[in-house]
């Protein structure tokens, strides 16, 4: 028998449709959602290489796999250039020779008749994504850069000739994981922080703000610029340094309800039971708290997000072979005669943050309790 799962509690329940109820924030989620899940599964809706490939009546996954061009019937070791007409012919024509001659010509005869050169083969067949070019591929547009949208294109190239809509795709999958990841580092430290500060208050309390002071006097933007010249730039590298300086952030509001609420009758009655410190914080104390965390969570995930743009936009973010929404953003302002890089910088933005920003006000209203919505 299948195990079952358990039961939502009946204040998880209330929560949810409360959720719910926000008929704004609910479709927020459910598109926020889609379009997520589909940059996840990026490189099967936008990449160079195919995904299923049919070679000799035999089945490979180059989305998944490396294939020298030797498995195809090619002379080279290296991975094999799917783009090109040849290794196309390879594969469809199952490795006649003279696909280097006539590719195009043996394609058609193996299509129409089943044949190539007058001599029975097995029709080999290539599946595609929807968009054939991966973020860093480079597009022949005719030495046009940026090139404008086209049925080959659908929002245009950039001016290094690669696909716009397969740098939106990678680059909201990247800037949405960055933002989510910064987000619940810094909350998780800034909330355990802010807890202990209130809780205990006295001298704990007045040694950490005097430490959360002094750490915020450091300029952040100096101390991104030196390390990523001393260590280079890296993913990780950025997520370390905006969670060292972003935890701060949380500490206020959740140090104020713990200083708030640990006075109360209900605290005191815990504590006279000889109930732990620690269950009492995070089981009596810490829910009433969320309220004001989830309040500031959409800014912390935009600011994550704008952070993550401004810096790329100033060439201090993320390296320059990854896809990154802020050097879109740098190309439209240094590209004026194309506007499609602005267009689609803008209405990307405009799109994920105005999500995000519903559908983190939807769980902020929903784990109010002073708010019931029919």
């Amino acid at each position: 028998m299948m195990a079952r799962l358990p039961a939502l509690s009946s204040l998880n329940q209330r929560r949810w449709r409360n959720f719910k109820s926000n008929r704004r924030a609910y479709w927020s989620l459910w598109i926020f959602l889609v379009l997520y899940g589909l940059s996840l599964c990026a490189e099967l809706i936008a990449n160079d290489r195919p995904i299923l490939v049919s070679y000799d009546g035999g089945l490979h996954a180059p989305v998944l796999s490396f294939y020298p061009e030797t498995a195809f019937g090619g002379d080279l070791r290296t991975e094999a250039k799917y783009s090109t007409v040849e290794i196309q012919c390879l594969i469809i024509a199952a490795g006649s020779l003279d696909c280097w001659d006539d590719p195009e010509g043996i394609i058609a005869e193996v299509q129409d008749k089943g044949t190539a050169l007058g001599e029975p083969v097995t029709p080999g067949w290539i599946l595609w994504p929807p968009v054939r070019y991966s973020y860093n591929t480079i597009v022949d547009t005719g030495g046009v850069a940026p090139g404008p949208p086209s049925a080959q294109n659908w929002l245009g190239t950039d001016d290094t000739s690669r696909d716009v809509l397969a740098r939106v795709i990678y680059g909201f999958r990247l800037s949405v994981t960055f933002a989510l990841v910064v987000v619940s580092l810094t909350t998780i430290i800034g909330v355990a922080a802010g807890a202990v500060q209130g809780y205990f208050g006295g001298r704990t309390d007045l040694v950490f703000q005097r430490v959360i002071e002094l750490w915020n006097s450091i300029p952040e933007l100096y101390v991104i610029i030196i390390l990523t010249a001393i260590l280079g730039k890296s993913f990780w590298l950025l997520i370390g340094l905006m969670v060292l300086f972003g935890w701060t952030s949380r500490v206020g509001v959740v140090r104020a309800e713990f200083l708030r609420a640990r006075n109360f009758e209900y605290v005191r009655a815990a504590k006279a039971l000889g109930v732990p410190d620690r269950q009492i914080i995070f089981r009596h104390l810490l829910p009433n708290a969320m309220v004001a965390t989830l309040t500031i969570l959409p800014f912390a995930v935009t600011g994550a997000i704008g952070s993550l743009a401004a810096l790329d936009y100033l060439g201090f973010g993320l390296p320059v072979n990854l896809p990154s929404l802020g050097q879109l953003s740098r190309q439209a302002q240094q590209n004026l005669q194309a506007p499609h890089l602005a267009f689609t910088a803008f209405f990307t933005f405009a799109i994920m943050l105005s999500l995000l920003v519903f559908i983190f006000e939807g769980g902020r209203d929903a784990f109010d309790p002073r708010k019931t919505f029919r």
